[in-house]
């Protein structure tokens, strides 16, 4: 007879979902707009430069914007990578 191991899962943990968190740019008096769209384009994956310049204007007229939301690992490192680019950074919001 072969020893076999089982595992078994805790279905709470399981489904226990990972932290979120938000990347947020704040608006400055020194950063100009086409740099501040530049690092969003660049920096965060999947976005189109229409966005990124709508989250520009945002940032600039309402003082912030949520420039990405996703897992918490990603977030640091979005929003660390912003912040080396000389953006003005909340900091990160856990969702």
């Amino acid at each position: 007879m072969l020893n076999s191991l089982i595992t078994v899962l805790d279905q709470k943990k399981s489904k226990a979902k990972y932290p979120e968190a938000r990347v947020i740019v704040l608006d400055d008096s020194f950063n100009t707009f086409q740099h501040v769209a530049n690092c969003i384009l660049t920096i965060i994956p999947g976005m189109i430069e229409k966005r990124a310049w709508d989250l520009t204007i945002k940032v600039d007229k309402t003082g912030s914007a949520e420039v990405w939301r996703g897992n918490l690992e990603q977030a640091e490192l979005y929003h660390e990578q912003l912040f080396s680019k000389g953006l003005t950074m909340a900091p990160i919001e856990k969702t």
